[in-house]
Order: structure tokens, then sequence, then C-alpha cells
């Protein structure tokens, strides 16, 4: 499989991947950790200042990194397959094979409060926070729903139904849209003013995780053929075809100082891309099994990325070189997220250990 299906009277437009067939749809309080301390926040849309950390040579980095612990969270009975922090990062939010969501608000003595999520009758593959509301959460589940939830409140505000399972989720940096993508490789962009679906794009080779470029107008795809596909937004017509590894890729995510964005593959490689020149800066070798999941910290300067391998690697972004390594018995790693506003880093695989299937790095003691 190497183009997407072209819908009948849809212009084809030239590039490796073909035309793309759409449908239109007419209905349809964290702690003083590694970094310093967070600034209060209320609800709503909410930023409070990013927690200022030094530039750091590799050699720093690997001292401070060195005093740093992870601290287990009692939360889901199964493996939990996707974490993330909303926009605030304050609150943490974890889903899991046994058809739940948590949403941890950690005290100022790394202690978890959570509320749980119920509705889902099958997995919760992804989720996602809205970028501007640190209090709403989305889901996506393997029972053909997406799921729209009050975290203050654990309350389901809408519930959307899809095509298909469901295994990949999100927003778009505006707030606007959102992105659901499942099983049979068909990707809906919701509308949120309206919680309906506005189109559909189906593809014929795999897709394994989507992203919005920074500025919204492009739209990122990992592929099954070694490729990073990328499509204008909102058109969904083909830009750009990078052929970023050997192995096919799975994970791929931005720099937050929008410099960069990284892409994990099974040549367990982790690739550095520049935004500017779509040029391959340098590739981080500290995993040896295929690269699931991977993330940048809030400040640009690391890049975390978990496997198989029994360890989640920290490397340093402008050096290359792994400053750190997170011991862990819950792998493979299936998701791991740094706060946005400082270096704790959540994580989650597929083995809950001593009642434990979330962890957050970055805790002093």
């Amino acid at each position: 499989m190497d183009s997407i299906r072209a819908s009948s009277g849809s212009p084809k437009p030239t590039g490796v991947i073909g035309g793309v067939s759409t449908t239109s749809t007419t209905s349809t309080t964290l702690s003083s950790a590694a970094s310093g301390l967070m600034s209060p926040g209320g609800g709503g849309a909410a930023s409070p200042a990013v927690a200022a950390t030094p530039i750091m040579t590799p050699e720093e980095s690997t001292k401070t990194f060195s005093v740093l612990l992870s601290k287990g969270y009692d939360s889901h009975s199964q493996k939990v397959h996707s974490v993330a922090w909303n926009c605030t990062g304050k609150k943490l939010a974890s889903g899991s094979v046994d058809t739940t969501a948590r949403v941890f608000q950690i005290d100022p003595h790394h202690q978890g409060k959570d509320i749980e999520f119920r509705g889902h009758t099958a997995s919760v593959e992804q989720l996602c926070w809205d970028p501007l509301n640190q209090d709403i959460l989305a889901t996506a589940s393997e029972d053909r729903t997406v799921r729209i939830w009050d975290a203050r409140s654990g309350k389901c505000c809408n519930t959307i139904d899809t095509a298909g399972e469901n295994i990949n989720i999100t927003w778009s940096p505006d707030g606007k849209f959102i992105a659901v993508g499942n099983k049979n490789d068909v990707i809906t962009i919701l509308d949120v003013k309206t919680w309906k679906p506005m189109k559909t794009f189906e593809f014929n080779f795999q897709v394994n995780e989507m992203a919005w470029h920074p500025r919204g107008d492009l739209f990122f795809l990992t592929t099954s053929l070694n490729t990073i596909e990328i499509v204008r937004f909102p058109e969904f017509v083909h830009h750009r075809t990078i052929p970023a590894h050997t192995g096919v890729n799975y994970a791929i995510r931005f720099d937050p100082q929008e410099k960069y964005f990284a892409v994990g593959s099974a040549d367990a490689l982790v690739s550095l891309w520049e935004l500017s020149e779509w040029a391959c800066v340098r590739t981080f070798p500290g995993l040896t099994c295929p690269v699931r999941t991977l993330g940048f910290s809030h400040d640009g300067q690391f890049i975390a990325s978990g496997s198989e391998d029994e360890y989640i690697d920290i490397s340093h972004v402008e050096s290359g070189f792994t400053v750190h390594k997170i011991p862990t018995e819950v792998a493979p790693i299936n998701s791991l997220a740094w706060s946005p506003k400082q270096l704790l880093l959540a994580y989650a695989g597929d083995k809950v250990k001593h009642g434990s299937a979330l962890y957050i790095f970055g805790f002093k003691s």
C-alpha cells in the first residue's frame, strides 16, 4: 500500500502519496520538583508561568537527573495505553484497557487525588486535553466513540459516535478541531463547536500516529511506509513526503519551542528534524527496540523515548547524548509525556507493578 485512496471526482494532488478520499458530514497542583514550583491556576483557560530551567550541558543534565526518582500511582487494574498533561501541567490523565480514564491532581507531597471516568465499554486507547481549557478532556475508545469530559466533575459532556474502533486522538493547537483515527486507517475531523464529524479521510496505508504542526496549517502522519506524510489542513491536500527511517514510523512529537519535530521508529532510532528546513539534524540511538513513544521536555532541552527496553532514554537535544536512563518494570512503555511546565515525566506501560501502572519521574524525594 503506497498511496492514499482518492474518491471519485476528487482532485488528485501530485506527490508520492497521491489523492485523499474525503467525506463531508453535515449532521452530525503539581509539587515542587527538579525545576521549581508551579503557579496556581483557576478554572477554564489558564497558563501559569513555565518554571524556568537553566540551559544545561550534557554533564550538568546527567547530574540533575541522577538525583531524581519515580513514584508510582495506584490507578488502573490493567495496562495503560495513554498519558497526557493538561495545559497548566496541574492535572495528569491516563487511559486504560480497563475501559476507564483517570485524572490525577498531584499535591505537594506527591500524593495523587484522582477522579475516575466511566462510560466507555472498551479500551481507552488514547486521550488528549483541550489545549486552551485545563478542564476539558477527550478520550478515544475501541467502542467506536469519542467522549468529552469535564475533569472537575468526571462527568461526560458529549459522546460522539465514530465509524470504527478508535486508536488515535489529537486536538488542534487552536482548540477548534479534534482528529480521531481508527484501526481502518480512517481519520475523522470533529468540529468542536458542534461536536459533529466534519470530514473523513481514508488512507490505504497504516497510519500509526498523527499530529498538527504548531501553526495548525499542516497535519503529520507516521506510516508503515517508513515515511512521514504531511498534508495541508483543512484541505487535506498532499504537501510533502519525508522518507524518515529504514523501519516503520510510530511516534511523532513537536518541540515546544517550535524548532524541531522528532520521529520514533521500528529501527530503534529517534530522528530530530528542523521544521524550517525539513532536514534531519541528528538521531538518538539510546534504545535497542522499536520506539513506541517519545516527548520533548517543556523547555525543549531533552527528549525522552520508550520502547520494550527496561528503561526510558532521556537524551540532550542539542548534543544527542544520552544523559539519563530511567529504569522501569512496566515495559514495554506505551506512552510518556513531559509536564508542560517543569521537568516531570509521566509514563505508563503494559505491566502493573506493585499496584501501579502509572509513574511520574522527577521528584527529589
